[in-house]
């Protein structure tokens, strides 16, 4: 009878310890930690992860980022000023993880992924693009296909609340290949003129590259704001120590 109560009690504490630890941990079970900065465990707990974090984390006040929302980004640009509005940018649950590196005691964190992207939503136009004066309004669509999107972020530690540490983001630079192919399908860029704005339009697709070189900067730095902002949210929200299992720097 002894015996017996000792193994129910021993059970109990089990559960009772597991039921703790799982309440207290804050990291989402998609998050699968190192426990070495080696670039191959990174990369690949960086796959696991991106399907799942893309989703977005409203318990943790993370948003989500396939889709994430543009509600309207003006773009100014020599001679022609765009708008999009109401867009939806989707593709990033699908990027392939190229490489990861980390190097905690520089402060130095490297994440390099290949992407196709789309932008829908709609638009306005007025000015002139390169060769062609444009007046229109409507839909739009932008394909980028096999794009590489290098992120090289300057990290930081701190404590919480709690004294629990985390990492940070000072700051990040980035560099951005349109990869293989831009595809535009954009309608009525000249109102009440069909052909012509067929015209500009197999132009711009013959041009995608120049086109693309022209206006996308402001697109880019809108998405990678967006991301990095996203980013910060989560490293607020999760203590290193359910991140790494890797001794945190002085700091």
């Amino acid at each position: 009878m002894w015996e017996k109560r000792v193994t129910v009690l021993t059970t109990i504490g089990v559960v009772l310890a597991f039921v703790n630890y799982s309440s207290a941990r804050l990291a989402p079970d998609f998050i699968h930690p190192c426990n070495n900065t080696e670039s191959t465990c990174l990369i690949q707990a960086t796959k696991d992860a991106i399907p799942e974090f893309v989703k977005g984390l409203p318990n943790l006040g993370v948003p989500a980022l396939d889709p994430f929302i543009i509600d309207e980004l003006p773009i100014q640009l020599p001679g022609v000023k765009v708008t999009f509005l109401d867009g939806k940018v989707t593709g990033l649950r699908k990027c392939q993880v190229l490489n990861v590196e980390a190097y905690l005691e520089k402060n130095i964190f490297i994440i390099e992924v290949r992407c196709n992207i789309t932008i829908k939503g709609k638009y306005t136009a007025v000015g002139r693009l390169l060769l062609f004066p444009i007046n229109g309004e409507g839909d739009s669509k932008i394909k980028i296909v096999n794009s590489v999107i290098k992120l090289n972020i300057k990290t930081k530690y701190y404590k919480d609340a709690d004294g629990r540490d985390h990492f940070g983001i000072k700051n990040y630079k980035y560099t951005f290949d349109y990869g293989d192919r831009v595809h535009y399908t954009i309608n009525n860029l000249f109102k009440g003129n069909p052909e012509l704005s067929n015209t500009v339009l197999q132009f711009l697709n013959e041009n995608w590259r120049v086109v693309t070189e022209e206006f996308g900067q402001p697109v880019v730095e809108y998405a990678m704001n967006v991301t990095v902002d996203t980013a910060k949210k989560f490293f607020d929200a999760i203590p290193y120590d359910e991140l790494l299992y890797v001794p945190i720097p002085k700091y």
